[in-house]
């Protein structure tokens, strides 16, 4: 919730990418020096989806299921195929519709407008 009462807002575009299906992201706080940490949702793949995807279209979806992760990363790694190396995956949720999703990124002390297209960060994946 905002100071207001009302519940935080998701930058149209941001909306727009996780009903389509796309993956967003945030780099957060590492655990220490020589790490760096990122936050990312990624809609799941559903059957409907995968069947539109067959016919050449991509179908928007507001009650998709998401998985957010958090990722601890070596830093000196990430820029490479080896990112994986030294990783570790802090927390993970699953959860059903926008509304829960917003309610976690509230948990974990995040908002939507933190969130970027993967190319506009240095995440790795």
């Amino acid at each position: 919730m905002t100071a207001d009462g009302r519940q935080p807002e998701w930058p149209t575009d941001k909306l727009t990418a996780l009903r389509l299906g796309r993956r967003l992201v945030t780099e957060v706080p590492a655990s220490g020096p020589g790490r760096r940490a990122f936050v990312e949702i990624r809609p799941i793949a559903t059957a409907a989806g995968s069947d539109a995807r067959r016919r050449g279209w991509t179908r928007s979806d507001r009650d998709r299921t998401f998985k957010l992760e958090h990722w601890d990363y070596d830093a000196d790694q990430i820029s490479g195929f080896d990112y994986d190396i030294g990783a570790i995956l802090v927390a993970a949720k699953t959860v059903i519709g926008e509304a829960q999703l917003v309610a976690a990124l509230e948990a974990w002390k995040l908002r939507p407008d933190q969130f970027l297209h993967p190319w506009q960060t240095d995440d790795p994946k």
